[in-house]
């Protein structure tokens, strides 16, 4: 009985340290090829385990089940165009410093938290997500009315080459109030006019209608951005006609012009 035991103990042991020995080497680094999105890249399993967490180090994790292409490589559906960047700062930690907008997406879709941080502390994306976000933060539904502005736009360019949208931005609820005559009036002659304020600590509405120039252009449209001018408002609403259209540097109406074809 004891040496059927310790036949059976021998045994054992003799697994756990097979078990061991084809972890250790499955844990050693070598040379692998990757095909993201029909791009090739060779690295090492050291380079795309070096950040723990991300993407990139689960799929070449011992227990992970990996995707290969007819070649055998690695594959990852997913764009490769930027991938280089990515890998560059896998091997030897060097910041990318082009196209930063973009290889910032596909630090985010690796889950390369390390780079994610880093390049949050560049001026482009410091901007786009801190200053100009918290800047939108001031906007009430701006979302909303961008939406509303991109409907209205199609809808009148049916049959149309260009089609327009006009908009008006408030700094006050005496102002807003003001512009609802005007508005009223442009509603009635079946002219799409989009609202947006008043804010909520005040805002520059140069810097508004920037905002919606990008984020229209952002969703492939062509657009500009020009003063709106209606002389009926002269005949109709005098007053406000001087006030708005006369006098002040800036009116609250402008004109976004889409070009189709």
């Amino acid at each position: 009985m004891c040496h059927l035991g310790s036949q059976k103990a021998q045994s054992l042991m003799g697994r756990t340290d097979n078990s061991t020995k084809a972890f250790q080497r499955s844990r050693v680094s070598s040379v692998v090829e990757l095909n993201v999105g029909g791009q090739v890249f060779t690295t090492t399993t050291d380079t795309l385990r070096k950040v723990p967490g991300s993407r990139l180090a689960e799929m070449f994790s011992s227990s992970a089940s990996a995707c290969k292409d007819a070649e055998g490589r690695f594959f990852i559906d997913h764009p490769g165009t930027f991938f280089h960047p990515i890998l560059d700062y896998l091997r030897s930690g060097q910041v990318p410093i082009q196209h930063i907008p973009k290889v910032y997406r596909e630090a985010q879709f690796y889950a390369i938290q390390p780079l994610v941080k880093l390049l949050e502390d560049m001026p482009q994306i410091f901007g786009e997500q801190v200053s100009r976000k918290q800047f939108l933060l001031q906007v009430p539904s701006y979302s909303e009315n961008l939406e509303l502005l991109l409907l209205l736009s199609r809808a009148e360019a049916v049959g149309r080459r260009t089609s327009e949208v006009v908009v008006c931005v408030v700094s006050s609820e005496e102002q807003a109030a003001q512009c609802a005559e005007l508005i009223y009036y442009l509603a009635s002659k079946k002219i799409p006019v989009v609202k947006f304020g008043p804010c909520k600590l005040g805002c520059d509405r140069k810097d508004l209608l920037r905002c919606l120039e990008i984020d229209i252009k952002a969703r492939g449209y062509q657009v500009s951005c020009g003063t709106y001018n209606d002389v009926s408002f002269k005949h109709l609403y005098p007053h406000l006609y001087q006030q708005y259209f006369c006098y002040q540097v800036e009116s609250p109406f402008c004109v976004f012009t889409f070009i189709w074809w």
